[in-house]
């Protein structure tokens, strides 16, 4: 957190015991489960609770400084906020009378919701105190959920497929709380790395391939698809990654910034339409074009956009799943227009159903990001 913090004791613990208060006894309220048989299995749930503890905690460790602020604050930000999301979910359910889930279901669903907050934290780390954190975390996964419910409220988007705008709107939402605060100069300790926290950063970047495929699958209606799919876009963002950094860099050699955000972007890109593909050579090829949206996107974006608009992505959350999150909600609509051509009544209306809730969450991310910033 920022040096110059001091009001530690007199603020964090009492904001944190205030939030749990209101927690349990919102509980209280919970109805009981929708059905007493759930279509998630526990070790699904396992996979993205990993994921997400583990693989991004250790992912934003990058920065020398703020080491245990990534992995100690990402666990706190995450038991606070499931907790945040299950309430906002029953509140759902009470109020617009929406059918009940099972219980291991609704925590899957609040456990991949949480992905929007650590990635929008990855933006800001370093740059806001513990209680701006906690309040950011609270206010974004609000939001979110209202996103998400316009989404399938108005514009008919099946919930596995509105749950994959998390990637966009934690990146978005991210880069507009990060452009309300002033940049640490180049030179800064803030935004120096050392060898050490560059390979912690990295472990973190394979807990979080080797569970992807879990998390693109875990709510998808073909789970086995969706988990092929999303190996082989992750595999061959991998390798794109390695071509491309060598090509990319002065001295011809691999350079692990890039590798540390290219691998991950094809499971990104697919995980929109991971369930619906039926060959893979088409998540391939979504997976090589994030890859190489990645790492251009790290070489270009940090010289080119980043200065005049004031942005500073010390993690790369735009290039890793801002920019493959776009590429993969502009594939989905290209494969449905494919897939539907020969209907045309009704695929102007497809279209633009999609293009919607991308361009809602896209707008509902920046909008709040800036008003929370």
């Amino acid at each position: 957190m920022p040096s110059n913090y001091r009001n530690f004791r007199h603020s964090v613990p009492w904001l944190i015991l205030f939030l749990e208060a209101v927690f349990i006894v919102l509980f209280y309220f919970f109805p009981g489960d929708g059905s007493s048989r759930s279509h998630i299995s526990y070790p699904a749930f396992q996979d993205v609770n990993h994921m997400v503890i583990f693989g991004f905690g250790f992912f934003l460790m990058f920065l020398k400084r703020y080491g245990f602020s990534s992995t100690g604050f990402n666990l706190l930000v995450i038991v606070l906020g499931v907790q945040c999301s299950m309430v906002i979910e029953g509140l759902l359910v009470f109020l617009l009378k929406m059918a009940n889930e099972d219980r291991l279901k609704r925590i899957t669903k609040a456990t991949v919701s949480m992905s929007a907050v650590v990635i929008s934290t990855g933006a800001v780390l370093g740059k806001i105190n513990p209680v701006q954190l906690i309040l950011m975390t609270v206010v974004e996964i609000i939001v979110f959920h209202v996103s998400r419910w316009i989404n399938n409220t108005f514009l008919q988007v099946p919930d596995n497929i509105g749950m994959m705008h998390v990637h966009l709107f934690g990146a978005y939402f991210g880069l507009a709380v990060s452009s309300c605060f002033s940049e640490p100069s180049p030179k800064s300790e803030k935004n120096a790395s050392t060898p050490k926290s560059d390979l912690f950063s990295m472990l973190g970047t394979l807990f979080l391939w080797v569970f992807w495929p879990s998390f693109n699958s875990v709510l998808a209606v073909n789970k086995s698809k969706a988990i092929y799919n999303t190996y082989f876009a992750l595999a061959v963002s991998a390798v794109t990654a390695f071509v491309l950094s060598v090509l990319t860099t002065k001295d011809g050699k691999f350079s692990m910034t890039h590798i540390h955000s290219a691998v991950l972007a094809g499971g990104v890109a697919v995980g929109y339409a991971a369930h619906s593909i039926e060959y893979p050579w088409i998540a391939m090829i979504l997976g090589l074009l994030a890859s190489v949206i990645a790492v251009l996107g790290s070489y270009c974006l940090q010289r080119c956009l980043n200065p005049p608009l004031k942005i500073h992505d010390a993690s790369g959350v735009h290039f890793t799943f801002g920019l493959p999150g776009v590429l993969g909600a502009l594939a989905q609509v290209v494969l449905l227009v494919i897939k539907n051509w020969t209907n045309l009544p009704s695929l102007g209306y497809l279209v633009m159903i999609n293009i919607g809730a991308f361009c809602v969450t896209i707008s509902v991310a920046l909008i709040t990001g800036f008003i929370t910033g």
